[in-house]
């Protein structure tokens, strides 16, 4: 026998004490019994909103994470609007848990999220539609947000190079590199010992290469 979950939601509090709770629950165990499914557990949101994202649902959610962790890829709702009343909630609500692999049945009308009205269609367009530009949107604000920080610093993004992370380096670098009037330079290789001996070193606590030293320069 295949199981399932049962979902319940009451919008107000003065339902709580009725009969929806009792209601929904006949409804869907009769549907469940029809189908030859097994309902492993029950979830509920009382007095909460029909227009509530389901991720602002307590319910909801703990419904989600049993699910993650268990057999049961169905979820029966009484009918559509025990699941969401706002029709964008309802639509999104469901193709969230379409990419998750599960299926949502409303017990009055079985079909009733697998129909394609014009309605349903055009709600799916501008969520989508809506997506795309809030993700648009944060991309430019990223872009222009990294050009007035180049702007401002010089630099925002990537990891600090070691003149940044340590000036001082730079200094000694410079100090070290340059020619003594009517003497040798010294080599790359003896700059990174006298660094070394000076107390700069790699993160790893090894002298610095004559390569790192050279773009340390630049």
């Amino acid at each position: 026998m295949k199981s399932c979950v049962g979902y319940i939601r009451i919008s107000s509090q003065t339902n709580v004490d009725g009969d929806s709770i009792a209601r929904q629950k006949q409804a869907i165990e009769t549907f469940a019994k029809r189908q030859n499914l097994s309902i492993a557990r029950w979830f509920e949101d009382l007095a909460v909103s029909g227009a509530d994202q389901l991720d602002q649902r307590k319910g909801f959610v703990e419904l989600l994470q049993y699910m993650n962790s268990n057999g049961a890829r169905t979820i029966l709702v009484e009918n559509a609007s025990r699941f969401a009343r706002d029709l964008a909630v309802q639509i999104s609500g469901y193709e969230l848990l379409k990419q998750k692999g599960y299926e949502l049945i409303a017990c009055d009308c079985p079909t009733h999220f697998l129909e394609d009205t014009p309605t349903a269609t055009m709600v799916r367009n501008i969520l989508g539609a809506v997506s795309q530009f809030e993700k648009a949107n944060l991309v430019e604000k990223l872009r222009v947000a990294r050009v007035r920080m180049r702007e401002e610093e010089g630099k925002c993004e990537g990891r600090k190079s070691l003149i940044e992370t340590n000036p001082k380096l730079l200094e000694e670098v410079k100090r070290l590199i340059r020619k003594p009037r009517g003497k040798k330079a010294m080599s790359l290789r003896k700059v990174s010992a006298e660094l070394f001996r000076l107390g700069y070193k790699t993160s790893l606590g090894k002298p610095y290469s004559a390569t790192q030293i050279k773009r340390i320069n630049v």
